[in-house]
């Protein structure tokens, strides 16, 4: 007798945007909006075209993968997935992730065939170590400690093949951006992984997600736009800790949901900083679309 639980059953339309996480594209987005505010350089409207849809597939092709890794532990954990409900085939999915990378770096390589300088392939070498470590945290993420800094380093990498694709040199700006952005993702994987983080021993991770906020403290006196930013994603993030954190019944699924829409709040105050405050604006607005979507498609 099959004693498994029920899955409740959904229209077929809605596996390949569950697959994918797609209601959190708008983060990757503004990811590319800050790498390239951030370098100092712009880019003609084809070539941001194609350097936001390659880093879409990364990210869409990457989350195919960790469904397709994960399939084992999700068939005990999440039997809800697409994969142990048994509305795709695993070989489909990872045929469709690898085949997503690819195409990604494809773009990449294309951008670089575009350009006569030979250090415009550097958004394509970028690329690959981004697809390396993209399959290594999928493979690896259920087992491995130290899987949330692999994460954030595939977030940090997105701003480096921005800005490479937009500007000759690496700023200092732009690595201290990377840098803040992996801070930030360590610190709200570790933050989801804590049961009990309202203990104070297992507060660490929000130390992680305070180093954004002491970077950004003095460029929010810039202008009212940057304070104004900054005093946003303070709230965002402290509701989202609130979140993990009440008692006696935290809601994680908010709470990371929240946390990962945030990424577009810090990369809209890095861009703030930068005084583009209309790209800023729009970048914040990725935080409100991503959470909008997240109704419709799981972020998680």
């Amino acid at each position: 007798m099959n004693t498994s639980p029920a899955v409740p059953a959904r229209p077929a339309w809605r596996t390949a945007p569950a697959l994918g996480r797609v209601s959190n594209l708008p983060t990757v987005w503004t990811n590319v909006a800050a790498g390239v505010v951030l370098a100092g350089g712009n880019l003609e409207p084809v070539a941001l075209a194609a350097l936001l849809l390659a880093l879409s597939l990364f990210y869409v092709g990457g989350m195919y993968l960790n469904d397709a890794f994960d399939r084992h532990w999700d068939a005990r954990e999440r039997p809800q997935r697409p994969i142990p409900a048994g509305r795709v085939r695993a070989f489909t999915v990872f045929l469709a992730g690898f085949g997503m990378l690819a195409l990604g770096e494809a773009l990449l390589i294309g951008l670089g065939l575009s350009q006569e300088s030979v250090l415009e392939w550097r958004p394509a070498l970028w690329g690959l170590a981004l697809a390396a470590a993209i399959v290594y945290y999928d493979c690896h993420h259920k087992t491995n400690p130290f899987s949330p800094v692999v994460m954030g380093v595939c977030r940090g990498l997105v701003y480096l093949i921005a800005g490479t694709a937009a500007a000759p040199d690496l700023p200092t700006e732009l690595l201290l951006g990377a840098a803040l952005l992996l801070a930030y993702l360590v610190g709200l994987t570790y933050a989801a992984k804590q049961e009990q983080l309202a203990r104070v021993k297992n507060l660490w991770p929000v130390g992680f997600l305070a180093l954004p906020f002491a970077y950004l403290a003095p460029l929010a006196l810039k202008s009212p736009v940057t304070a104004g930013l900054y005093a946003a994603f303070l709230v965002w993030v402290g509701f989202a800790l609130y979140q993990l954190m009440k008692r006696p019944k935290p809601n994680f699924p908010l709470a990371v949901s929240t946390l990962i829409a945030g990424i577009s709040l810090l990369d809209a105050a890095l861009i703030a900083g930068q005084g583009q405050h209309g790209v800023a604006l729009l970048a914040a607005g990725g935080a409100a679309l991503t959470r909008l979507l997240q109704r419709y498609v799981p972020g998680t």
